[in-house]
C-alpha cells in the first residue's frame, strides 16, 4: 500500500489502503512532550523552522505554526490526486469512503486519489526540500531529533547548516554519521531530553 507502483496499478491494493486510512491510530494521536517543548520554542521565538519527514501533523497540533513546519515527506491531512494535483482535506474523503466509495475518485477530474504523502517510488518536491535546505543554510543552531541522518536529501541539512556555521545538536539513541561534526550528542528519551534543552 505504501509503494507507489502497485498503487496505482492495482485498484484492491487501492481499496486496502483506503481503510487502512479510515482505521489509523494516527487519527487519535496526540502530541507528546518533545512535541510540546518545540511549539514552546517557537512561542519564545527561538524556532525559525521545524523540518520534519513525520507525516502525523502532530507539531501543528502541538501548536508550531503551519507556516514553520516543513513536511518533506507530506501529511496524512490531506488528499491530493494524482491526475490533475487537486488537493482537499482528508476527512472529507474519509467520508466518502465511510459512505461506501471503496476507492473514491478525484471529483474534480475523475482522476485517483491518494493521502498527500510520499511513498515509496515517488519523489520528493522538490521545492519543499529546497526550503528545507535553505532553512538549514539560515540556521545558527540546528537540532537534529530522532534521526539517523542517513536518508538524504534531508540529512544533508546537517553539514550544510554546519558549513554556513550553526552549531549542530543530535539528540538520537543511536550514533549517527553526523556525531564527529556535532557540538553536542545527547541520547536518551527525546522527550525527556527537549523538554530540558527546550525550556519546555
Amino acid at each position: 500500500m505504501s509503494d507507489i507502483r502497485y498503487y496505482v496499478s492495482d485498484p484492491e491494493v487501492r481499496k486496502a489502503a483506503w481503510q487502512a486510512r479510515l482505521h489509523s491510530p494516527a487519527w487519535t494521536a496526540r502530541p507528546n512532550a518533545g512535541h510540546l517543548a518545540l511549539a514552546c520554542l517557537e512561542r519564545r521565538r527561538k524556532l525559525h523552522a521545524l523540518i520534519t519527514q513525520n507525516i502525523d501533523g502532530l507539531h501543528q497540533q502541538a501548536g508550531n505554526s503551519p507556516d514553520r513546519v516543513i513536511e518533506v515527506h507530506g501529511t496524512i491531512h490531506y488528499v491530493v490526486c494524482l491526475d490533475c494535483g487537486w488537493k482537499g482535506p482528508m476527512e472529507e474523503t474519509l467520508d466518502r469512503v465511510r459512505a461506501g466509495e471503496e476507492d473514491p475518485e478525484c471529483r474534480a477530474c475523475k482522476g485517483m486519489l491518494k493521502s498527500d504523502t510520499i511513498s515509496f517510488g515517488q519523489a520528493l518536491l522538490p521545492e519543499v526540500i529546497q526550503r528545507a535546505m535553505i532553512a538549514a543554510q539560515q540556521a545558527d543552531l540546528l537540532v537534529a531529533v530522532g534521526s539517523s541522518l542517513q536518508v538524504y536529501p534531508v540529512a544533508g541539512a546537517v553539514p550544510i547548516a554546519r558549513e554556513a556555521g550553526a552549531r549542530i545538536v543530535i539528540v538520537n539513541a543511536q550514533p549517527t554519521p553526523f556525531d564527529n561534526i556535532a557540538d553536542a550528542v545527547l541520547d536518551g528519551s527525546i522527550s525527556e531530553v527537549l523538554t530540558v534543552i527546550c525550556g519546555g
